[in-house]
């Protein structure tokens, strides 16, 4: 991550709902809601469709660092019957984040189907696809929109899924297990003081940090238990998360969290990318994870109440101190959703389990060695005080966490891994090599304090001289070197990609060693998913080390750069692969301290200087002395603090197991003695705490400075004076001060005598230390202000060798230099070391070269190091300036142009008065300079304008440099193409002969014989005009807008210059800057606020003598120079025609999320608002407009276009805005001032615009390149069916094909439409919408142009439509008879145009239909307008009672026919429903038997129909049943004409339909109703009735008889 990482940037995220398809469900009303994060937003409602059509757009801005951004999840859901009151149902949702778009080309997703599914009901499948686009901008980026052509491919909803490449489009659940384990090392969370108080308050002292897990995957969170009071807090849970695999989500992220009761924090953030735990090919294998400890790194452990750098534990930016460690697993198990024990929820379960401890590896004691050899370049603010460096790798070494005495493993932290299982497994290895002896060693984390001793005045450095001061570490941590040593293999072939190519060998050798490692790695028991990583990179070495051998034998001279790519895409793979997610040893961190304060800090990975005994798995930094610089944590790194280097180390680092520790200072520089802490037995093998080194070296170090390239502006005036600060070791010298440049050349020989450097003579050869140069600003007054670094490596020369070829002189060579993350120019330089022998200097190769008596003490770049140089004649072509601000408030009235370069230049004529003409008087001057004839050591040349002022003063207006003069270097045609312009200028034929070949080219299947194959060629033209004319009338520009796709006109997706290089084929524009460059993000905001106007001209350099060829093209005007046939600057009056189509994606304006615009003209004085035609509530607007402008030029040259959006109360605000340079596309060889067509017409809709005819046209272009011509032979004329051919057709050919004119030829500009960015000065570099328009340009002194072509947008044709519904088949039947229990339906049929759900229109009920027979005879009547072109229907309707003013909806041309079961007292019942697009429906079958659901499912076998062409059509459809109707598509005029009424009214009444009245059939039947009744329906109730009255019965006839026998039975009688 670079060091911007955490920093906030602006951000776009922009989503066009476009419609929703087979959504699950019945008769529903669905709102699609797009969420980002928190954010919300909804489409509108579309009332009883699965199939609604939106088109909404909705835009998303976001100003946060790159990384939040792209883990927010990106979620589409459509919700079912939302309103204010309840919240609807989901019927689905889609998940992605927003990183997954961004890395798509062009940051993009256009028209793409996405799936949805619930989340809740995983078993369910498919719930339906919604078409969206979702694009992301950052700043800079453009977006190209593909043009909407492609409609009719885009219904293959299969082949368009929402899914990145390589993504299989049936993606499965699958259930993600997070095991979280145990963590150690957690940071003290409160003070003593805190703690203190407790104690007096509880009695006890624990441990105050509450931590619990948090895990957050896919817009979906889980969590762990908190343990209470734990720096080593055991889990043993497991997180559940169900989610579609694979993932559109690339990263999890796992965080420790410190519970408390009011807010809680984050302890530390890791991520886990799941591509790079998972392989998608076919030995492929799940993301699959550990168990591994991952390392969490954030701010600094030391605790405060608050803290500055939280940020970085949130995962933002690169942490600055070890957090903690966390032993975590991840499984993913692919669920098979048929079977029934699925549970479909998503919930996060919390599951114990046991943990065993031997899975994470054996425990090893690994060993840190560091030397610090030198610690130069200390910045001033902190010199003052004793200076020492910490070095800490995990917890071990921190002086925070060291607290009481060590403990015996050497530094081990308080209570760290010492579980018992542990140590017993540890005391248990045999294999401790080292003796008993070192285990009192105790560790040595940090330098000794030291006082810095001044450099010059901005650094300070440590005196270490000959004494170098050591630390060591002991450490404890699970042995998985083999992951680090294979992505160090890794990385060593990518660094050898990058160096040079790779011996086949080296990989074979690679190759023998991953093998062997697969094997062991199987054996012995190292983690479950070692075999898998492995396997993945042993099968991805396998398919690229086939690739390269192939990439080899097919480089041919014209692949290499296809090649290249594809090695690129190599390295890119390597990298990737060697970055390990299991890495189990934490990276190093070195703090600078001053007076116990961390100050600055630096961070080397663990894998950088692991110890192997094999080379190649070796880190690239073990046992190695390596450059360091120290930055500033956090924030505080950000913008220019972060540019200064805090300080420079000279480090020798060494990491490996204790064991092996017998090498560990073998990398050092040779010659030194080592000082250990005890004297005494066992101190051999103990490590030194300082080196004292007794052999060195003398050198001097030769620094010739030439011109240094660009480097940034740095004062107001937007010129600087810059001197450069060398450092070399703990010396540095400054450069002179050059005053007011923008390029400076010092030209100047630096000499640092007696440097002394350490180490043996054979090492400082080949790797001699590093030298950095620093680039200032003097200012007058407060201190000179950083301008940017470079580092470079001397050529070093021992005594013993001989100064010469080829490796001396040393070659001058360019160094970029760098400001914070921004390259700010280069410098040219070269830097020798010589070793000062034992006769001293007088060894040394003398500093020859011209002694400038003048300049004193400075000595010039000796002669061996200056480049050849020759003679060369600079050309340049003054035109004017344009654009230019005012300056110190004083608008510039009299400017002047100096041009310099290497010391030489010319002056521009005075322009006398800006206002009046900005040109120059004078157009070509030139200087002759002298130039290294190597082009690539040119020095850049000065553009700088002046106003002169009164009283002899001089303001500097702003100013430019060229950095790269090769542009412009002349450069004499070829040959051929010489040889053949002398031909053309005697003899004509072959320029008619080549025009008429390139007209034959293009017609296929024409013979060679000229005159028959023009005929042909004519003819055929002939005969397609003849058919147009046919339909002429109904075609306009619209028309050839639609098809321009095609055939009849260029429609550039972008704007017009880019396609043709910004119309500088002669006359360049050269912005001129003023004021000082921004940071290193702003970069390029800040630039566009330094423009301060254009100069307009050209360069041309060649060199002297001329040659011939040279001579001649120059000889008509020596005064002009290279510049020959170029127009005169005299103003000249233009009418300016512009034409202005449609804005698309506009930015929304309003709350509503919509915008009123109108469109605003600026050219010159001339200011055109076009407020009273603000088109309402619409981001896509279509203006159809055109403006005529007059201007003049030069002063009228930039025009301004710009989309404002209405407001009924208030300013209106402007939503984007784009420029244009007129003047360069008129005097451009283009000819942009009209295009050209494809076809030539002198009325219709396609006539030809341009006052010139086309043979008028070519005459000209042959008059300016001095060509013989045109000539038209008798051949090309031919009368053809009344047409007749004219030579203004064959002129045109001509036009169309200029390019292939030798020498003189160039395309020229086609008849266009360009789309243009439009921009916002609010939200700099982010697009605001685009705008689709042309410009026309006619001269007035040429004859006038006719009326402007009308593009005003089509309207709509009204129609009417009639649906008469005769009847209805099968239909469900819903309801049961209660008195004859037979089913049956109400039927109706309910019908409306898609957007018009209002006007929806129902048949009469057709009562009791047993079979689902329903017989109606009704009619519905649609009127609509409908757009041809677009096939849409056009709406125009408030959008809500407060609206001001009507909406207009483009919406397709659909007809919803639904059938209904009708219920008096309960709701409707919805039975089925079908959708008919009129533009493409099936067509209707004969009879209700041939009528199928088929005809809906497989469209392609069915023939497809319009109403619109086939005016009438009769037949049967399936809906869940069947409807058989009659479509009728009327005109508006027809309509009126032959007018008929609603249902079955007047006139032209349909007749009511013969119904068997079956309404009352029980009242008819009353046994049958009776019986039914009783043996059907109610027959047991019936039983259970009579069983129960004979019961009663029974029992009534007793109590009635009883007393009568009681008596009888008393009396005895």
């Amino acid at each position: 991550m670079e060091p911007s990482a955490g920093r906030p940037m602006d951000y776009q995220v922009s989503v066009t709902v476009i419609e929703a398809r087979q959504l699950v469900g019945l008769n529903m009303d669905p709102v699609v809601c797009v969420e980002i994060g928190d954010d919300k937003k909804y489409t509108q409602m579309k009332e009883s469709t699965n199939c609604p059509y939106y088109n909404e757009y909705f835009v998303f801005d976001f100003h946060v660092p790159p990384d939040v951004l792209f883990d927010k999840i990106l979620k589409v859901s459509v919700i079912h019957s939302k309103n204010l009151l309840r919240s609807g149902t989901l019927v689905g949702s889609f998940k992605l984040d927003v990183g997954t778009v961004y890395s798509q080309p062009e940051h993009q997703f256009f028209h793409k189907w996405a799936l949805l599914s619930d989340p809740d009901d995983i078993t369910a499948g498919c719930k339906g696809y919604v078409k969206c686009d979702i694009a992301v901008v950052g700043k800079g980026d453009n977006i190209k929109t593909p043009h909407k052509s492609t409609e009719t491919d885009e219904d293959d909803i299969e082949g368009n899924l929402l899914i990145p490449e390589g993504v299989p489009a049936e993606r499965q659940w699958a259930r993600y297990y997070v095991k979280v384990y145990k963590a150690e090392g957690l940071p003290k969370m409160n003070t003593s003081i805190m703690a203190n108080v407790k104690k007096a308050f509880i009695g006890e002292n624990k441990d105050l940090v509450d931590p619990y897990v948090q895990v957050l995957f896919a817009g979906q969170k889980g969590k762990t238990s908190i343990q209470k009071s734990s720096y080593e807090p055991i889990w043993n849970e497991q997180i559940i998360f169900t989610e579609m695999f694979p993932p559109l989500c690339k990263r999890m992220k796992v965080q420790i969290r410190d519970s408390d009761k009011v807010n809680d924090v984050a302890l530390g953030t890791h991520f886990i990318d799941l591509r790079k735990i998972a392989n998608d090919g076919d030995k492929g294998f799940l993301p699959t994870l550990g168990p591994a400890w991952v390392n969490m790194y954030g701010s600094t452990r030391s605790y405060t109440i608050m803290d500055e750098h939280q940020d970085l534990n949130e995962g933002l930016g690169e942490g600055v101190s070890f957090r903690a460690r966390l032993l975590i697993s991840l499984g993913v198990e692919i669920l098979d959703t048929s079977s029934p024990e699925i549970m479909s929820s998503t919930e996060n379960l919390q599951i114990r389990m046991p943990f065993l401890n031997s899975a994470t590896g054996k425990v090893e004691e690994f060993f840190l060695f560091g030397a610090f050899l030198e610690a130069t370049m200390i910045d001033r603010k902190i010199g003052d005080k004793p200076i020492n460096f910490e070095v800490t790798i995990g917890n071990y070494g921190s002086e925070i966490d060291n607290v009481g005495k060590p403990s015996p493993s050497g530094g081990k932290k308080s209570g760290g891994d010492g579980d018992e299982e542990e140590s017993e497994l540890i005391h248990g290895s045999s294999d401790e090599e080292a003796g008993d002896d070192d285990n009192d060693l105790v560790s040595v984390s940090a330098t000794p304090p030291m006082k810095p001793v001044i450099t010059d005045r901005n650094y300070f450095h440590l005196p270490y001289f000959e004494r170098k001061p050591c630390i060591y570490i002991k450490s404890r941590w699970q042995d998985q070197r083999r992951r680090l040593y294979n992505a160090n293999i890794m990385d060593n072939i990518a660094d050898k990609l990058v160096g040079r190519r790779i011996p086949p060998e080296y990989i074979e050798q690679l190759k023998k060693r991953l093998d062997i490692r697969c094997i062991m790695s199987s054996i012995c028991l190292v983690f479950v998913d070692q075999k898998l990583l492995l396997s993945h990179c042993a099968c991805l070495q396998e398919s690229m080390g086939q690739q390269a051998k192939t990439i080899r034998t097919q480089v041919k001279k014209n692949t290499v750069r296809d090649k290249i790519k594809l090695v690129q895409n190599f390295l890119q793979k390597l990298r990737f692969l060697a970055d390990d997610p299991q890495h189990s040893v934490p990276d190093i961190y070195i703090w600078m301290m001053s007076n116990n304060k961390r100050i600055a800090y630096a961070r080397v990975p663990s894998k950088d200087i692991l110890y192997s005994g094999v080379e190649e798995e070796t880190g690239k930094d073990c046992g190695k002395v390596k450059t360091i610089f120290f930055k500033l944590p956090g924030k505080k790194g950000f913008g220019a603090a972060g540019w200064t280097v805090q300080a420079k180390t000279e480090i020798y680092l060494w990491l490996g197991l204790n064991r092996q520790r017998k090498d560990f200072l073998s990398g050092l520089p040779n010659g030194f003695e080592e000082n250990k802490m005890l004297k005494g037995p066992g101190s051999q093998s103990a490590p030194p705490i300082s080196l004292t080194y007794m052999m060195k070296q003398i050198f001097q170090l030769r620094g010739p400075f030439v011109p240094g390239s660009q480097p940034v502006a740095a004062d107001r005036s937007g010129l600087s004076d810059p001197f450069a600060r060398v450092f070399f070791s703990s010396h540095s010298q400054v450069t002179e001060v050059l005053n007011e440049t923008l390029c400076p050349t010092w030209d100047q020989l630096m000499v640092f005598d007696n440097v002394e450097l350490f180490g043996e003579v054979g090492e400082l050869r080949d790797d001699p230390p590093i030298i950095v140069i620093e680039i200032y600003d003097q200012d007058t007054v407060g201190k000179a202000e950083f301008m940017g670094r470079t580092f470079a490596k001397p050529i070093t020369k021992m005594a013993d060798e001989h100064y010469g070829p080829p490796r001396f002189p040393p070659q001058l060579e360019y160094y970029q230099i760098y400001r914070g993350n921004c390259a700010a120019g280069e410098l040219l330089a070269a830097f020798e070391l010589l070793q000062i022998g034992p006769n001293g200097k007088a060894d040394l190769p003398p500093i020859e070269g011209p002694t400038d008596i003048d300049r004193g003490p400075i000595l010039p770049v000796p002669l061996g190091i200056r480049p050849v140089l020759s003679k060369y004649r600079i050309e340049v072509l003054f035109w004017g300036l344009r654009d230019l601000k005012r300056v110190n408030l004083a608008a510039v009235d009299r400017p002047r142009v100096d041009i310099e370069c290497a010391g030489k230049g010319v002056q521009s004529s005075l322009i006398q008065n800006y206002k009046k003409n900005p040109n120059f008087s004078t157009l070509v001057k030139m200087f002759e300079v002298d130039l290294p004839e190597n082009e690539l050591l040119h020095p850049p040349l000065n553009i700088r304008v002046v106003d002169c002022r009164a009283f002899g003063r001089y303001t500097l207006v702003g100013n430019h440099a060229v950095t790269s003069l090769r542009k412009f270097i002349y450069r004499a045609a070829d040959k051929n193409g010489n040889d053949w312009n002398v031909h053309g200028r005697h003899t004509h034929t072959h320029t008619h002969g080549l025009l008429r070949h390139d007209a034959l080219q293009r017609s296929e299947g024409i013979p060679e014989d000229e005159k028959g194959g023009k005929k042909k060629k004519r003819k055929k033209g002939g005969e397609e005009v003849e058919e147009e004319e046919l339909d002429e009338s109904m075609l306009d520009w619209w028309s050839k807008y639609f098809a321009s796709i095609e055939t009849l006109m260029e429609v550039y997706p972008k704007e017009l210059e880019n396609e043709f290089d910004y119309f500088e084929d002669w006359l360049h524009s050269f912005n001129l800057f003023r004021g000082k460059a921004g940071d290193d993000e702003d970069q390029n905001v800040a630039d566009e606020d330094r423009i301060i106007g254009k100069f307009k001209g050209s360069l041309c350099m060649y060199k002297v003598p001329v040659a011939d060829e040279i001579q001649r093209e120059m000889g008509f005007d020596s005064n002009m120079g290279m510049f020959q046939n170029i127009p005169t600057n005299d103003p000249i009056n233009i009418l300016v025609r512009v034409y202005i189509i449609r804005a698309t994606d506009l930015h929304p304006a309003d709350i509503n999320g919509k915008a009123d615009p109108y469109i605003a003209i600026k050219l010159g004085k001339s200011d055109i608002k076009d407020k009273e035609n603000y088109i309402s509530k619409q981001l896509n607007p279509i203006f159809g407009k055109s403006f005529d402008i007059e201007a003049t030029f030069p002063m009228d040259s930039t025009l301004t276009v710009s989309i404002y959006d209405w407001d009924l109360v208030g300013t209106d605000d402007l939503i984007g805005e784009t420029k244009l340079d007129l003047e360069n596309r008129y005097y451009t060889k283009h000819r942009a001032t009209c295009g050209i067509p494809s076809k030539y017409s002198i009325h219709g809709y396609n006539v030809w615009r341009d006052p010139l005819k086309p043979t008028q046209v070519l005459a000209k272009l042959c008059k300016d390149g001095k060509l013989d011509g045109p000539h038209y032979g008798p051949g090309g004329r031919v009368k053809v069916a009344n047409h007749k051919q004219t030579d203004e057709h064959l002129a045109l050919t001509v036009l169309n094909h200029w390019e292939d004119i030798p020498r003189v030829g160039c395309k020229l500009i086609p008849e266009h439409v360009e789309t243009r960015p439009l921009l916002n000065p609010d939200k700099p570099g982010i697009e605001q919408g685009r705008i689709e328009m042309w410009v026309d340009m006619f001269p007035k002194d040429m004859p006038a142009p006719g009326p402007a072509i009308d593009i005003s947008p089509r309207k709509p044709k009204k129609f009417e439509l009639r649906v008469i519904i005769w009847s209805t088949d099968e239909v469900i039947l819903e309801d049961d008879d209660i008195f004859t229990g037979e089913k049956s339906s109400d039927i109706f049929v309910r019908g409306w145009l898609k957007g018009q759900q209002e006007d929806k229109q129902d048949t009469d009920v057709h009562y009791h239909s047993l079979t689902g027979e329903g017989l109606f005879n009704w009619r519905f009547i649609y009127p609509f307008d409908y757009l041809q072109a677009e096939e849409k229907i056009v709406l125009s309707k408030k959008e809500s009672m407060f609206a001001w003013d009507e909406t207009e909806y483009k919406i397709p041309a659909r007809l919803n026919l639904q059938v209904w079961d009708a219920d008096h007292f309960s709701a409707d019942d919805f039975l089925g429903a079908i959708e008919l697009d009129l533009n493409r429906f099936p067509r209707g079958a004969k009879t209700a038997k041939q009528c199928s659901i088929n005809m809906i499912l497989n469209e392609q076998d069915v023939p497809m129909v319009s109403i619109f062409k086939q005016r009438r059509i009769k037949g049967w459809w399936p809906f869940l049943g069947k409807v058989e109707a009659e479509l009728q598509l009327v005109t508006a005029e027809e309509a009126e004409k032959s007018p008929v009424g609603e249902g079955r009214n007047e006139p032209e009444p349909l007749e009511k339909p013969n119904r068997p009245d079956t309404a009352f059939l029980w009242f008819l039947m009353p046994f049958k109703a009776i019986k039914n009744l009783v043996c059907n329906q109610y027959f047991w109730l019936t039983i259970k009735l009579v069983v129960a009255l004979l019961l009663v019965l029974i029992l009534g006839l007793f109590i009635y008889s009883m007393p009568g026998y009681m008596v009888k039975k008393l009396l005895g009688a």
